[in-house]
């Protein structure tokens, strides 16, 4: 019976000893929900991290002792001894370790892949460099209050193989990363979806051609395609033959679209009238294009209008993604830090613009890599004062246009003080930060809630 590793200062001869029908590669919250699923159907499990004490390390020693860790970098010795691999989604299959296993015959396969061998029940799946959590907590919300019953997870909530239980619902509804999606080859779905490709996760992929690659991989599957046709890279993924449903912001021949009528935006398929704009609950053009790709979702599935439009008319939105905190003395708030790439960055600047340069962007963090240059013009047109922080603090300033105001914050705190500072009425104060958050935050949503609370503390000082 295998003994836990407690720690790997025998990891050599412990590697040779051992061999593993499934070895699981990353300890937190998927590689976990992994070794729960694989746990009791007796096969010979083991968990691999390249980190000495990964986030779920204290679970897995109380609650399966008998499942050996091991920490430290990957090694081709231990790894060539597993019949298969479980390659959390942090962790690139091209890391020269997965390789060589791969070479050797071994498996490799995701979390998301064990889960659709395992389903019975129609599957939704949506991607996407932005609102892709937008898009499939909207869509399940009408899909609820059309009585169905949905399992919603992935990268989004709950991990894929904990929605797996004798309760199956109508539908699973699961949000994927490209990352889930290299690895993805038995998904059979009735509907996806690519929302949008825009640069991120460049220190992953070697260039956006790649990172496209994986995202395309949700057709591959079959099912109707949902098709944004404002996204040249997207609308490029057609596929002659296939069934076919099209959105877009611009083009009024597209299947879901916005059109003026009698002096309001109505949100329409084809030509019926579905909701004015004026009636939703969330902000911003890229959100209406999340909406519009809801609906077509929901079109391919047969769902009742109805119920839909029901559902849409409630829906505020979700923490952190273009979410209005406080609306004071004609200055608006918003927290978008979900915003961790340039390209939602850039919907959030033109969808909360007015057409008047009124907007204070917040932005900065770790840039992964990233060419901020396209978001140049987007400031040019939309900002009137843009404040920098963290990491990527000076690549940001440096695609500031000339005559364009840069201020320099140590921090969140000072970020908003001077925001607060700047802010006249009709302004809008933006956090979007075109960045990820590890240089100073846990998390976007600890980024977030930091901004939030800085807000509120800002305004109860001015007696606001």
């Amino acid at each position: 019976m295998m003994q836990a590793v407690a720690d790997t200062g025998n990891r050599n001869m412990t590697e040779t000893a051992q061999r593993f029908d499934t070895l699981v590669l990353g300890l937190g919250k998927t590689g976990m929900s992994c070794i729960r699923h694989l746990a009791g159907s007796g096969a010979r499990l083991g968990v691999a991290d390249t980190r000495q004490d990964p986030p779920e390390l204290q679970t897995l020693k109380q609650q399966y002792p008998l499942v050996p860790f091991f920490g430290g970098e990957f090694a081709a010795g231990l790894l060539c001894r597993a019949r298969r691999l479980v390659v959390s989604p942090g962790i690139a299959p091209a890391h020269p370790a997965i390789r060589a296993a791969q070479d050797a015959g071994v498996e490799i396969m995701g979390d998301v892949e064990i889960f659709c061998r395992h389903i019975n029940a129609p599957l939704i799946a949506v991607t996407g460099s932005n609102g892709k959590s937008t898009v499939v907590s909207l869509l399940a919300k009408m899909l609820e209050r059309s009585g169905l019953r949905v399992g919603l997870g992935g990268n989004f909530g709950t991990p894929a193989l904990d929605l797996l239980s004798p309760d199956i619902p109508d539908y699973y509804l699961l949000e994927l990363s490209s990352f889930q999606l290299e690895t993805l080859r038995s998904h059979r779905p009735a509907a996806a979806a690519v929302l949008n490709v825009c640069a991120d996760h460049l220190d992953r992929y070697g260039d956006m051609r790649e990172y496209a690659r994986a995202k395309e991989n949700i057709y591959a599957g079959g099912g109707t395609m949902v098709i944004n046709l404002d996204d040249e890279i997207v609308s490029g993924m057609s596929q002659p033959g296939r069934e076919t449903l099209t959105y877009s912001l611009a083009l009024p021949e597209a299947d879901f679209s916005i059109r003026r009528r009698n002096g309001e935006n109505w949100l329409v398929n084809r030509d019926a009238a579905l909701v004015q704009q004026s009636d939703l609950k969330v902000h911003g053009r890229h959100n209406l294009a999340n909406i519009l790709a809801s609906l077509a979702l929901g079109r391919a599935l047969d769902v009742p209008v109805p119920p839909m439009l029901e559902a849409l008319c409630e829906f505020t939105g979700l923490p952190h993604r273009c979410e209005r905190v406080a609306g004071v003395n004609g200055v608006d708030w918003f927290n978008d830090s979900k915003g961790t790439n340039v390209g939602a960055t850039l919907a959030a600047l033109n969808g909360l613009s007015n057409g008047r340069q009124n907007i204070i962007l917040i932005a900065g963090g770790d840039g992964k890599g990233a060419d901020f240059s396209p978001l140049g013009s987007a400031i040019g047109k939309h900002v009137k004062s843009t404040i920098v922080i963290g990491k990527s603090a000076n690549d940001i300033a440096a695609i500031v246009p000339d005559g364009k105001t840069v201020f320099y914050a140590t921090g969140m705190e000072p970020a908003v003080n001077t925001a607060f500072r700047l802010a006249r009425p009709g302004d809008t104060v933006l956090l979007s930060p075109a960045c990820a958050s590890l240089d100073m935050f846990r998390d976007f949503a600890e980024r977030g809630d930091v901004f939030k609370r800085c807000v509120a503390e800002v305004l109860a000082r001015a007696g606001r």
